[in-house]
């Protein structure tokens, strides 16, 4: 027998809680690592464009890899699906590793042009495609479907951490060696990632092959219509879904490139956008820890609509308040709300689905959320050089409370419950 099929044979999941099991402290981690060496990398490939090109051709080596991982997303979540999603997230961070320690050395030999800063963020980007819906896929086959909340708030934290160890770990990189030593560093956390994700214990699918579980023998383009079809008529997560990407759409513009022309309207300074964006996190952070230590929240579907209601109206009166410090203490319930719908989404949708099409309905989300909401930046600038912040951020919250039309109007939302925790024996 080996390795490999011992790993897939491994035992059901531990009965301690999902912050205490090692296994899933172990995927953790893993997962962490990958996600500073992203930011890292970021601001490595955005300090080497800004060195070397144009203020035009930096706009374009940062955008260019969000157009494979759109496009591949899909495909992405039918690979997930097809494979073992632990896998999958190996061969990513194998694949990130050797590409940017890669782009590490040539950095170090030459000044990067602009067709290799582009390859590599398209390179980059499909790899994304493939790293994200199998991320989504992996928690159901490494926990219980009761603690499937706690790892979503452990994720949500995972994900803070990036965010805020990332960027100055690699400007410490950065001012230390160079654009070379920050992807050098970015590897570095890739290639951590590796050893730990090989001694993380999965569990097989029950689902027969044929029954959803993506067998080989299929095309592809079956497997990917398949999941569409069972994503539309899933009671729950098609309403979810939607609802999801709609208030995302609402959103996500005001609280990005509308923040940051409503900081410069009201005169704020950089300090005051520090601030306000500082405040959006904690509060986010908070219901993620919350999550984490808890592991449910009663009456889910019908928090997960007030957390709808809250977020949108603190969107629209971010843009109504002319103190600094009222702003402030609106982020941070704005952030609380965004936090709860996200953690709150995720955990339904994977209690939800069955484990053999989580790969393709955690492709469809993401994509949902990363290819969708980036189209109403042009528009939120646009219309916040025209009319002023107020007005568009007030519009973009009412346009954010559709999606709490739309899970309020299903049923299976309003109802939508967390599985508790199994009794001690």
């Amino acid at each position: 027998m080996t390795a490999l099929t011992t790993l897939e044979t491994a035992p059901p999941p531990s009965t301690a809680p999902a912050h205490r099991d090692p296994n899933v402290l172990r995927w953790l981690t893993a997962y962490t690592a990958s996600l500073v060496g992203d930011t890292a990398y970021f601001l490595a490939l955005g300090w080497s464009a800004q060195r070397a090109l144009s203020p035009t051709q930096v706009g374009l080596v940062m955008a260019a890899g969000g157009i494979p991982r759109a496009l591949l997303m899909l495909g992405g979540g039918v690979l997930a699906d097809r494979f073992d999603p632990r896998r999958v997230i190996l061969g990513s961070d194998a694949l990130r590793c050797l590409l940017i320690l890669s782009v590490a050395a040539a950095v170090a030999l030459t000044t990067p042009a602009l067709w290799l800063l582009v390859a590599v963020a398209l390179v980059f980007g499909a790899v994304d495609a493939l790293f994200v819906p199998a991320v989504g896929a992996l928690p159901p086959r490494i926990t219980r479907p009761d603690q499937l909340a706690r790892v979503s708030g452990l994720r949500s934290l995972a994900t803070r951490v990036g965010q805020i160890a990332g960027p100055p770990l690699g400007g410490v990189a950065m001012a230390l060696g160079g654009p070379a030593a920050a992807f050098a560093v970015s590897g570095a956390l890739f290639a951590l990632s590796l050893p730990l994700l090989l001694s993380v214990r999965i569990r097989p699918l029950d689902t027969p092959a044929g029954a959803g579980g993506a067998p080989a023998a299929r095309p592809a383009r079956a497997d990917l219509l398949d999941g569409l079809r069972y994503l539309r008529r899933h009671p729950l997560i098609g309403p979810l879904v939607l609802a999801a990407a709609v208030t995302e759409l609402g959103l996500n513009g005001t609280l990005n490139v509308g923040m940051v022309l409503l900081n410069a309207e009201r005169g704020w300074g950089a300090s005051g956008y520090g601030w306000i964006v500082g405040g959006f996190g904690a509060g986010a952070t908070a219901v993620a820890a919350l999550l984490a230590v808890v592991g449910r929240l009663p009456r889910a579907g019908l928090t997960l609509c007030g957390a709808l209601l809250l977020g949108s109206t603190g969107a629209a009166g971010l843009g109504l308040v002319p103190s600094l410090w009222a702003a402030v203490a609106i982020a941070v319930l704005t952030g609380l709300a965004a936090g709860t719908v996200g953690s709150l989404t995720h955990t339904l949708i994977q209690t939800a689905t069955d484990p053999a099409y989580l790969g393709r309905v955690t492709s469809v989300v993401m994509l949902s959320m990363l290819g969708l909401s980036p189209l109403a930046y042009p528009l939120v600038g646009a219309a916040i050089g025209a009319w002023g912040a107020g007005p568009v951020f007030v519009a973009c919250g009412a346009f954010g409370c559709l999606g709490l039309v739309l899970a309020l109007a299903s049923p299976a939302v309003r109802r939508a419950e967390l599985p508790r925790a199994a009794e001690p024996a």
